[in-house]
């Protein structure tokens, strides 16, 4: 399994992969598990897919550790897995869906906002779905939707936010909910590592009145799991076209 995440010149964010990818080993000790990063940190998938072939590995399973689908995902890297298929012929690549949206995310959303003395479905507590945001509509069409799927858990409310490229900003949200009337107002944080933006939606919800802000999703046991789950639909989906 050769897992890619975005990268980041935050060095918490290489770290914060290193320990989720040492979790999945734990749930698959006899899986070999490499980490990349597409950006900003080594090594890259390309390099690691490289050495795997020159060490005479014949199959990988490439695995975005990303939420949502979206350049990364559509462009970055079938961009690099088609050069690596290129110079390596013989090395199979099998490339599994992104990590979002799935309900295991879900569930690690709900433990960080615990861990941020945030119970679970609180009918009197409102909360700002607050991702990354993207230039690719569809993307933030998904955080949308997650936000209206999660109200049903019990929550006053579920909106989503943006850090960057869409509206509403977080601080946004927050003030349209406790205008609204909300008593307490969560922020959760739909990011894989810290880094500058999880950094700077901590910042602003916190000064626009929300009550917590969840930590990031990192290695929550739901994310590994899941992780897991995309290696083995990857490699179900390549037996069920070679049995074809």
């Amino acid at each position: 399994m050769v897992a890619v995440a975005h990268g980041s010149r935050d060095p918490r964010a290489a770290a914060t992969v290193t320990e989720l990818t040492a979790a999945v080993r734990a749930l698959r000790p006899g899986v070999p598990v490499h980490a990349s990063f597409l950006d900003h940190a080594p090594p890259a998938p390309d390099r690691v897919l490289d050495a795997l072939a020159g060490d005479g590995a014949a199959e990988a399973v490439v695995v975005p550790l990303l939420l949502t689908a979206a350049y990364h995902s559509k462009t970055d890297i079938p961009g690099v897995l088609n050069r690596v298929r290129a110079r390596r012929p013989r090395l199979a690549l099998r490339t599994a869906a992104t990590l979002g949206p799935h309900p295991l995310l879900t569930g690690a959303l709900e433990r960080r906002l615990a861990e941020a003395g945030v119970a679970p479905g609180d009918p009197d507590t409102a909360v700002v779905l607050v991702a990354a945001g993207s230039s690719d509509a569809s993307a933030n069409a998904t955080i949308w939707r997650l936000a209206r799927e999660w109200r049903a858990r019990g929550w006053r409310g579920v909106v989503p936010a943006f850090a960057s490229a869409s509206r509403p900003t977080p601080a946004e949200a927050v003030a349209a909910l406790r205008d609204a009337g909300a008593p307490r107002v969560a922020v959760a944080s739909y990011f894989l590592a810290p880094g500058y933006f999880a950094d700077k939606v901590r910042a602003e919800a916190l000064d626009a009145g929300a009550c917590a802000v969840s930590p990031v999703l990192g290695a929550a046991p739901e994310v590994a799991e899941l992780v897991v789950r995309r290696y083995d639909e990857a490699l179900a989906a390549a037996r069920t076209a070679a049995a074809v």
